[in-house]
């Protein structure tokens, strides 16, 4: 899945994309690289971000999709608004990918049974600007198991069908880098749920962290690049169903190298084991999270 932010203040990419023929040629490109999706977003859910209303979100994503969809390119849609998601399935939209799990609009499982599409399922426990303070977890691996498993139930009860839903353990969302080191280590225990899951890593500040200089200083965006694609790599090792990611090209790389390899699968770690370097207790994940 290809990052397509049409938004002035993303993360990492704000304001690239946010003219029609530049976010166009970008998500022809990233297609062309290989992603079998490009996620058209017109909102930014970076911790901290401002949020904006239902029409400037429609505008901003609903003429690069009606575009990119007239060029045979297929698209999910990035948003937690039931009315954008119809809006923008219309326009040539395929997957609702919600961050908020369905919580954020009561009225997007309407939606999205209605329309029989897949529907991405992250775990999300509030909006950006209160995201950090909602970072509280007894057991992280097994909270967002469960969590992720009501939303699941809600989607089911609402008449989704099984086959249409894929989850996200939500990286980075109400969960600093010992979390996602832990959710990372732990898909197994996620995927046990059943359903295909999706993983997000790209260009995450987990990463910038793990990456510091000698002095503290995070790396940059432009410098998380081998260290996303290695994140990606261990989820579909893992058994995720895809990955999320800012560069296509040197993802697609690297999995042909793992396809190439005889797709090898990664142990399950042992929780009981401190030496264990996939532990994220032991060593190596205690490491990363300096």
């Amino acid at each position: 899945m290809g990052v397509l932010n049409v938004t002035p203040d993303s993360f990492s990419d704000g304001g690239r994309y946010a003219d029609l023929a530049a976010a166009v040629r970008h998500g022809v490109g990233m297609h062309q690289d290989g992603a079998r999706l490009i996620d058209v977003g017109g909102e930014s859910t970076r911790p901290g971000a401002d949020r904006v209303d239902a029409a400037t979100e429609a505008d901003r994503v609903l003429p690069v999709i009606r575009e990119l969809a007239a060029l045979g390119v297929p698209m999910s849609i990035d948003t937690y608004r039931a009315s954008v998601a119809a809006a923008a399935l219309a326009a040539g939209a395929s997957v609702i990918n919600d961050v908020s799990g369905g919580l954020a609009d009561p009225d997007m499982a309407r939606v999205a049974a209605d329309a029989g599409c897949p529907w991405i399922l992250m775990h999300w426990r509030g909006h950006a600007k209160r995201m950090r303070e909602l970072a509280s977890y007894h057991d992280v691996v097994a909270d967002v198991r469960a969590e992720l498993a009501q939303r699941i139930a809600d989607a089911l009860a609402a008449g989704v069908a099984a086959d249409r839903i894929i989850i996200d353990p939500g990286l980075g969302f109400a969960k600093g880098a010992t979390e996602n080191w832990r959710l990372t280590a732990g898909l197994p225990d996620l995927l046990s749920l059943g359903y295909p899951l999706l993983f997000g890593a790209s260009r995450k500040s987990y990463l910038g962290a793990l990456l510091a200089g000698a002095d503290g200083t995070p790396r940059p965006t432009a410098g998380r690049e081998a260290a996303t694609i290695a994140t990606s790599v261990l989820a579909v090792a893992a058994g995720a169903w895809g990955v999320r990611v800012h560069d296509v090209r040197g993802t697609v790389d690297a999995l042909a190298v793992w396809q190439a390899s005889g797709r090898p699968r990664l142990a399950t770690p042992d929780p009981t084991d401190p030496t264990d370097p996939s532990n994220p207790s032991g060593p190596a994940g205690q490491a990363g999270t300096r």
